[in-house]
C-alpha cells in the first residue's frame, strides 16, 4: 500500500506541536501516511473509530483500552511524548497485537543530569544557601563559611535507580574519580559491575554514601519506598538528591528529618506540582527547591520531535526502533508515575 493509505495520528496534549517538531519533521511523517494532527484536544471517540481501520501510528498518550486497540489493526507504534509510561493502555493486548509501545523518557537524561549534579555540588559546598545569607547581611567568610561543607572529590556516591537518568550522572562525575553503589532490583549485579560500579542494597547504598542520587521511577512495588528510617540511616550531613519523582519517597519524612539537619535534600520533584504556597518546604533551610525544571529546555524538548520521527521511520520500514524507550512486557504494567500537565 501506499503511505497515504495510513494514518499518523498526531495528539501532543499536554505538548504542543510546534514545540516539538519542525515542518520538516512533520513533512517526513506525512511522507508515512495521511498525518491527522488534534493539538488542542484529543479526537471525540466517533473521530477516532473514523480513523482506527487505517490507523498506523499514534503519537500521544490518549487512552487506548482492548477496545480501541481491536478497531485498529494496523497500528504498529503508539508513541507517549510526555515522558511515561501510563497505566491508560491494554500492554498486554497491545504488545500481542504487535503494537510497540514507546516513549521519550531518553532525551531528559542529560539535561536532568546536568541540574542533579550541580544540586550535589551545591548541597555539598552551600553555594546558594551562602547566597541567601549574604543577601540578608548574614553571611560569614572563608572557612567560617564552609563549616559542614565537603568536596565531592573521591567521595562515596549513591544510586537509588540507574536507568537512563543514572547513567547520564555518572559520567559527570567522572573527574571527582568517586566510589559508586548502586542499587536497583531490576537490573543485575553483572549488568551494574560491567560499569565498574558496585552493586548494592539499598541499605548499604544509604549508609554508605555522602551523596545519594535518587533516580528510581515509580513503580506499584515502591510507592513511598523511602521513608523516615531511610533517611535517619543516612550519614550525618549526607545530601539527597531527587530527580525522578516525589512519589518513590516519603516526601514529609524526608522534610521532618531535613528539618533536624541530619541530612541536605535538593528535590526537583514534587507530589503535588505547582507546590502549594503554603506548603512548608517553601520555609526550609535546609532544601534546595527547584520547581521540575530540570529536562525542560527548548533544545530538549526539541529533541522530542528527532526521536520520534526517527523511530517512526524505521518501524514503517520493518526495522526496531533505536532512540525511545521501548517498554517492556515484564515491568510496563508496574510504573506509576503521574503524567505531565506541563512542557
Amino acid at each position: 500500500m501506499m503511505p497515504s493509505d495510513k494514518t499518523i495520528l498526531l495528539v501532543p496534549a499536554p505538548r504542543k506541536v510546534a514545540d516539538i517538531f519542525t515542518e520538516n519533521q512533520l513533512e517526513r511523517l506525512r511522507a508515512l501516511g495521511e498525518l491527522r494532527i488534534h493539538d488542542d484536544a484529543p479526537p471525540t471517540q466517533a473521530e477516532f473509530e473514523a480513523l482506527a481501520p487505517r490507523l498506523k501510528i499514534l503519537i500521544g498518550q490518549i487512552d487506548m483500552p482492548e477496545s480501541r486497540l481491536r478497531m485498529a489493526p494496523h497500528l504498529r507504534a503508539i508513541f507517549n511524548v510526555e515522558g511515561n509510561f501510563l497505566p491508560n493502555i491494554d500492554y498486554g493486548c497491545a504488545m500481542s497485537r504487535g503494537v510497540r509501545i514507546l516513549n521519550i523518557s531518553p532525551v531528559f537524561a542529560e539535561p536532568v543530569a546536568e541540574a542533579a549534579l550541580g544540586m550535589a555540588i551545591d548541597l555539598a559546598r552551600g553555594i546558594s544557601r551562602s547566597d541567601r545569607y549574604f543577601r540578608e547581611g548574614t553571611e560569614k567568610y572563608g572557612l567560617d563559611a564552609n563549616r559542614g561543607a565537603y568536596s565531592l572529590r573521591q567521595q562515596n556516591v549513591g544510586f537509588i535507580g540507574f536507568g537512563d537518568l543514572g547513567r547520564a550522572i555518572v559520567p559527570l562525575l567522572a573527574p571527582f574519580h568517586p566510589l559508586v553503589k548502586v542499587h536497583d532490583p531490576w537490573l543485575s549485579r553483572e549488568y551494574i559491575r560491567s560499569f565498574g560500579y558496585e552493586a548494592a542494597t539499598l541499605e548499604a547504598v544509604l549508609t554508605s554514601s555522602k551523596i545519594v542520587f535518587v533516580v528510581a521511577g515509580v513503580t506499584s512495588e515502591n510507592q513511598g519506598f523511602l521513608g523516615r528510617e531511610a533517611f535517619a540511616s543516612m550519614q550525618a550531613g549526607a545530601s539527597l538528591v531527587l530527580v525522578s519523582r516525589a512519589g518513590v519517597v516519603d516526601f514529609e519524612a524526608m522534610l521532618d528529618v531535613a528539618a533536624t539537619g541530619h541530612i541536605r535534600v535538593a528535590t526537583d520533584v514534587f507530589p503535588v506540582e505547582p507546590l502549594p504556597l503554603d506548603h512548608r518546604a517553601r520555609r526550609a533551610d535546609s532544601l534546595l527547591l527547584s520547581p521540575h525544571q530540570a529536562g525542560a529546555l527548548n533544545a530538549t524538548l526539541a529533541g522530542i520531535g528527532a526521536m520520534v520521527t526517527s523511530d517512526a521511520e524505521l518501524i514503517s520500514r520493518g526495522l526496531p526502533p533505536c532512540l525511545c524507550k521501548v517498554a517492556q512486557p515484564e515491568t510496563v504494567a508496574l510504573l506509576r508515575s503521574k503524567p505531565v500537565d506541563k512542557s
